[in-house]
């Protein structure tokens, strides 16, 4: 499989192998609410944060969303996105071998990422995570008006790269139908096994048995048509007009089409890869929300919708599955999870732990009602325990350091909530 080369990344491959197992140090100052909920907030550099995850959390994560930097050539306030190409890249490539690590075997990655380094990252994703278990690039409408000072063309959407940890196994959750689906279907003939849709009863592929005439209630005759047949034998549609699941129109003289009942098709909708902005948000919509939250000038450049997460995990989670964002930025991720009843370990480096999502969480849990609040019916509860990054655990023979303390351990065991008391 081709791989991608850039000046350090010999050295780069081994920067995960290296990295120290530090201390969680949990700050109870900081937390809020039931602290028993099973959700993190992490302040510090999150490939330490990754590493020292990994003896309690390794095959547990059921979805890892995260919106590294883009790497665009701009100067963020609150990130340093203007890192040379390869600094990027060893940036990227140890944080996603440990992501890998924590995902569970049914469990799924998905990055938000621009035009300027997607396909690199996507070189590198093939490598960490095979290939063979590259699910999708999803495209979302970020934008949904021209911009007009565009110098080349008028950049709208952003990417969105899946990967599941097994592919063979992993399978997205169907979407939940829209009123606008479920009004396509009626009951034109009061039949008692509920509302139904009618779809085309002819196709193009070769089929012998598919030529023939069909005659209608009213009396008229019709053919399949110009290189197309009807898709069942004529034994097998006489079996199916006689359980009434043949529609010939209200005057019943139409060409016939086949009857399918809500009650039988899947639950759901299987989710496209082209995500528009009316049905997830878009960049406007996100700042919003943070202007809405914290005020105009404290707003992120890149925030995203709450809808676009509460879509991601609608399709990677169920209720109470564990959720990590290691790019956290201003709690967008971990706000959604848990509006949706999901656990969630959160991690960022920046004072925002502390200046925006300690704030946002803390409202959330007292029930604010913006973004997907009602649409989920979001009236509060819940909590989460906050943590820095402490010493290092082991010298660089391998043992314990001598000034970590027994107590120290023995938290440290008690952070993972599935093995306290």
């Amino acid at each position: 499989m081709p791989t991608l080369h850039w000046l350090s990344r010999a050295d780069d491959l081994k920067t995960a192998g290296q990295t120290e197992y530090k201390l969680l140090v949990e700050n109870p100052a900081f937390g809020y609410g039931d602290k028993d909920s099973g959700n993190f907030l992490i302040q510090g550099d999150n490939l330490a944060a990754l590493k020292s995850l990994l003896p309690f959390y390794a095959g547990q994560v059921k979805c890892v969303y995260i919106d590294p930097p883009y790497n665009t050539g701009s100067a963020f306030e609150h990130y340093d996105d203007n890192l040379e190409h390869a600094k990027w890249l060893a940036l990227i490539y140890p944080r996603m071998e440990l992501l890998r690590e924590l995902l569970a075997e049914d469990g799924s990655i998905w990055i938000s990422i621009d035009d300027d380094e997607s396909h690199y990252l996507k070189i590198i994703c093939d490598e960490i995570f095979g290939r063979n278990n590259f699910v999708n690039n999803v495209i979302w409408e970020k934008k949904f008006s021209p911009q007009n000072d565009a110098k080349w063309l008028s950049d709208n959407h952003d990417h969105i790269l899946v990967y599941a940890k097994t592919k063979e196994i992993w399978r997205p959750n169907l979407l939940p139908r829209t009123e606008e689906m479920a009004a396509r279907y009626t009951n034109w003939d009061n039949d008692p096994r509920g509302v139904w849709s009618s779809s085309d009863l002819t196709a193009q592929d070769p089929f012998e048995y598919g030529q023939y005439e069909i005659t209608t209630p009213g009396g008229k005759t019709y053919l399949p048509g110009n290189n197309r047949h009807w898709i069942y034998a004529k034994e097998k549609f006489m079996q199916l007009q006689k359980d009434n699941r043949i529609w010939f129109g209200e005057s019943g003289n139409n060409k016939p089409r086949l009857k399918k009942f809500l009650y039988e098709i899947q639950s759901g909708m299987v989710p496209l890869t082209l995500w528009k902005h009316t049905e997830v948000g878009h960049n406007q919509e996100a700042k919003k929300e943070i202007n809405t939250l914290f005020g105009v000038t404290s707003a992120f450049d890149t925030p995203k919708p709450e809808r676009l997460i509460q879509r991601i995990l609608q399709l990677a989670t169920k209720e109470n599955d564990l959720v990590l964002d290691s790019f956290l930025g201003s709690g967008t991720t971990a706000a959604v999870a848990h509006k949706m009843g999901r656990k969630y370990i959160g991690i960022e480096i920046g004072e925002q732990a502390k200046t925006h999502c300690i704030p946002r969480l803390k409202k959330v849990i007292d029930g604010e009602q913006g973004g997907i609040s009602r649409s989920v019916g979001w009236q509060g509860g819940g909590g989460f325990r906050f943590f820095t990054l402490g010493a290092p655990v082991f010298d660089e023979n391998g043992r314990i350091h001598t000034d970590i303390i027994f107590d120290q351990l023995a938290a440290r065991l008690s952070q993972n909530p599935d093995r306290r008391r």
